[in-house]
């Protein structure tokens, strides 16, 4: 009967009866040699990770997630980070202690969204691990616009000293955590933030690149 009133709907490709199909999770799953180093326009200094690109099922689970209220798609997304994660320290591109930052986000955007989406799926993906944690150390100045449509200078004036710390500073190295790359404006300049306090930025890694 609920079903009926509030149908189910698979946040990847929209199948009914089902939050998440099998054929979407394994489209979301992550290959042997995943994640794989991506090159964006901008050159954040350090290495930019992604789990694979921003199509089909992975682009779906995160706008539902994000613009749709879907927090059922935090999960999947979560555990296809958890092996991204897991594959940076088995090939030593980083190593524990860490402290994963998420990517810093537009405060209204995460008012509107209950919360920033991509912090509930990092914190959901190293859940447990005694020697990963997750800091929300940085965030957006007032003023910087949603980057959806920008060309990569206007995204690079858009964020340039836009991007702060904010509240309790990691004390170990760091990975930053995003949902999407594309022009790599927002990794650079939050590398930058992040090594001009002294912090040591080992690798941004992201679910999807676009």
């Amino acid at each position: 009967m609920l079903d009926l009133i509030l149908p189910l709907e698979c946040g990847g490709c929209g199948a009914l009866s089902t939050r998440w199909c099998d054929a979407c999770a394994i489209e979301l799953s992550v290959g042997i040699d995943e994640p794989r180093v991506v090159n964006p326009r901008v050159d954040p200094q350090v290495p930019v990770f992604a789990l694979g690109r921003y199509a089909g099922a992975r682009r779906q689970a995160i706008l539902a997630m994000k613009e749709h209220g879907r927090g059922d798609l935090v999960a999947p997304l979560a555990r296809a980070l958890a092996v991204g994660v897991h594959r940076l320290l088995a090939w030593g591109m980083v190593e524990t202690p860490l402290t994963i930052v998420p990517a810093p986000t537009r405060r209204s955007a995460a008012r509107r969204r209950g919360g920033d989406p991509i912090t509930k799926v990092a914190a959901a993906a190293v859940a447990g691990h005694p020697d990963i944690g997750v800091v929300q150390a940085l965030r957006l100045k007032a003023l910087a616009r949603d980057s959806v449509g920008l060309n990569t200078s206007a995204r690079e004036r858009n964020v340039v000293g836009r991007v702060l710390l904010r509240g309790k500073r990691p004390r170990t190295e760091v990975v930053i955590v995003d949902d999407v790359v594309t022009t790599g404006a927002t990794a650079r300049e939050s590398v930058r933030i992040l090594q001009a306090a002294g912090l040591r930025v080992g690798a941004v890694l992201t679910i999807a690149f676009a």
